[in-house]
């Protein structure tokens, strides 16, 4: 979960964060 939010702080890719988001949930 740490690296999911480094990435969205980073902006690397809101619908790539939305896609980990729901894989995690999943």
């Amino acid at each position: 979960m740490r690296q999911i939010a480094i990435y969205g702080k980073g902006g690397i890719g809101k619908s790539t964060i939305a896609s980990n988001l729901a894989a995690a949930y999943a």
